[in-house]
């Protein structure tokens, strides 16, 4: 796990310094440079598979022709190395980053298929000789770990965060208006947008290559139904046995390290699940972690279930109390991890601190919910389109219905199989987001709004909506995982667990898994009754990730699923808004500092900060403009 930089056509030694030097954080232990006349490579390094000098980067091929730096853990590298060296491939160190520049050798471009992990990564490739040299970048599946990067003064440059991107001099510090009024919006930007202005994230599943003539995007992998043959007209019990067997997989070979391994304990089904499974790979003693509030605090604190847990699977348990003061005293440094605002954050930034202290790679939930259908509007979803219920559909359900096109039939509802992208994105939208469109452009500054239609929503999220022949609740989980979970979930952990030089690896968003659940009938998801789901009632009423619970109560205590509710996480924004973080807040949402600052409307904000503070609005909406001036102070303009 790293911070990677380059800069491709124009190299000069001491930006790809100073670059590097703005992601030590990502990478404390080691780092390096490769330098000619027409790259800058330099990698920051957080050594976690063969920690020896073998995993030092960049790193070169034998004939000294290719260079690579990587970012990120391929789980399956032993097998692939098996691969390599039946094909007569030599080894001189232990370190995956040596068995994916060779898989590179070998398979060229495909050798992306062979990929099974998180990645971000460069390959500088000079084979063509000279005038021909190439770069070479890509990224995993799900966007598990970022890549950025900005096109000219005759220049190409990228690295991991926005922050060495700004270290290098070359990038236009200036705020992109579409993509604030999109974070306002939506509570986060939307790849492969980025708040800085001419700087765009390479999306997830894409590779690109640059050359003399320009660059190229390219797609190598995309979401897909049945993929595992046969899986969806297997007897339920079957099902199940299956799926113990992948997460099984997936977790054990997201345990591979030389460094501790923990995990992340929120108590819910997911994690307790993974932990479950760590435990008993490992005999039990795994080190897990949680966050807990101060008495009082106004939020939805599950630390106490985590603990309570912990103890039933015989864990090292570190429960992490985090008061106003800590809030106070971690505020610059959240927001500079950050990398970029958003309206979420502090719980990966908290737990992540705490487990740093103890391990290097943490292990996450994160993922369960939108591929097992966890989240409570995929049962607004089943609700609006039950028959046995008409009267109680959902407001999404009745924008959709009025969109139906009949283009086939559905063989278990036996109702139309289509909907039109804009209105299932627009109806989608409207079930999860910050300010919303039209109230996200009233507060920009004046000359930062732009024209918002009826459909805004699905302006931004149609693209998407990948899986529009598939069932609803199968499409919606691909939209969320292509929308809030890649551009708040994710891209949050991945900036606050690395500000802690920390690694964290999801078990649920394995390649594997997500062509598993994809394979599955809704019903092994999601239980359907003859009653209105209630996604608020326990995991066993609720019938709520169905086959997640089932594997489940093998390893945790059968009252969990009947007493348990699946809830969401929350801090408490608004006590630390009201109190300790009062004057903050005074101060970056003043007329003064937001006229200054030229990024939003001051009588806009003013007024946002007086009505939360009379109580008629949300924690999150003086939240995420506070927290972008702060940015805009700390990282924009440092």
């Amino acid at each position: 796990m790293c911070g990677i930089a380059g800069i491709f056509s124009k190299p000069e030694a001491h930006l790809i310094r100073q670059m590097a030097a703005a992601m030590y954080h990502r990478g404390p232990d080691d780092s390096g440079l490769y330098l000619d006349n027409r790259v800058a490579l330099a990698q920051a390094r957080l050594a976690i598979i063969d920690t020896s000098n073998g995993g030092h980067q960049p790193m070169s091929s034998g004939s000294g022709l290719i260079h690579i730096v990587y970012n990120g853990e391929v789980y399956n590298f032993r097998s692939e190395r098996t691969l390599l060296e039946s094909k007569g491939h030599h080894f001189k160190t232990q370190s995956d980053t040596e068995v994916v520049l060779k898989l590179y050798e070998e398979f060229g471009e495909a050798f992306l298929q062979h990929l099974r992990g998180i990645f971000a990564l460069a390959i500088y490739d000079k084979r063509g000789g000279l005038g021909k040299e190439k770069l070479f970048l890509a990224r995993d599946q799900f966007g598990v770990k970022p890549l950025l990067y900005f096109e000219g003064n005759g220049a190409f440059i990228f690295a991991s965060e926005l922050k060495a991107l700004l270290a290098s001099g070359l990038v236009p510090r200036q705020v992109d208006s579409e993509s604030l009024q999109q974070l306002l919006s939506l509570g986060s930007v939307y790849q492969p947008r980025t708040l800085v202005e001419g700087v765009k994230a390479l999306p997830p599943a894409h590779f690109m290559v640059v050359d003399s003539s320009g660059s190229k995007l390219q797609r190598y992998w995309s979401y897909g139904i049945d993929r595992v043959a046969g899986l969806r007209q297997l007897p339920y019990h079957d099902q199940v046995e299956q799926f113990r067997a992948a997460l099984t997989e997936s977790v054990k070979l997201q345990m591979v390290a030389d460094v501790p391994v923990g995990a992340f304990l929120s108590g819910g089904v997911d994690s307790s699940l993974i932990v479950a499974l760590m435990s008993r790979e490992v005999g039990g003693h795994v080190k897990t972690f949680s966050v807990g509030f101060e008495e009082g605090a106004n939020a939805t604190d599950e630390s106490h279930e985590a603990e309570a847990m912990a103890r039933h699977l015989g864990t090292d348990h570190t429960r992490v109390l985090v008061t106003a003061g800590d809030m106070v005293a971690h505020l610059e440094r959240f927001v500079s991890g950050l990398d970029q605002p958003s309206v979420d954050g502090l719980n990966s930034y908290f737990v992540s601190h705490a487990a740093s202290q103890g391990v290097t790679v943490s292990l996450s939930g994160t993922g369960g919910d939108e591929l097992f259908l966890g989240y409570p509007w995929f049962a607004n979803i089943q609700n609006g389109f039950d028959d046995a219920h008409p009267t109680s559909r959902t407001s999404f359900a009745r924008r959709l219905l009025r969109h139906l096109t009949v283009i086939g039939r559905q063989a278990r509802h036996d109702r139309p199989a289509v909907i039109d992208s804009a209105a299932f994105s627009e109806a989608f939208g409207r079930q999860y987001h910050c300010f919303g469109p039209a109230a996200a452009n009233d507060l920009l500054a004046p000359a930062r709004r732009r024209s918002v239609s009826q459909r805004s929503f699905a302006e931004e999220l149609t693209s998407g909506d990948e899986l529009v022949t598939g069932e609803l609740l199968d499409r919606a989980s691909v939209l969320c995982l292509n929308g809030y979970t890649r551009n708040q979930l994710l891209r949050d952990i991945d900036a606050c667990s690395m500000a802690h030089s920390i690694e964290v690896r999801v078990p649920f968003l394995d390649v594997g898994l997500m062509d598993f659940a994809l394979s599955l009938p809704v019903s092994s998801k999601l239980r359907v009754s003859n009653r209105t789901l209630d996604p608020s009632a326990s995991y066993s009423a609720s019938g709520v990730k169905r086959i997640v619970c089932d594997v489940a109560k093998t390893y945790l205590p059968q009252d969990f699923f009947s007493a348990r509710a699946k809830k969401g996480f929350s801090l408490p924004h608004a006590d630390w808004l009201q109190g300790p973080l009062a004057d903050v807040l005074a101060d970056t949402m003043s007329r003064q500092s937001v006229s200054d600052a030229g990024l939003f409307d001051p009588a806009s904000a003013v007024r946002i900060r007086q009505e939360f503070i009379d109580g008629r609005r949300p924690w999150s909406h003086p939240w995420l403009p506070m927290v972008t001036e702060l940015w805009r102070r700390q990282v924009l303009q440092a």
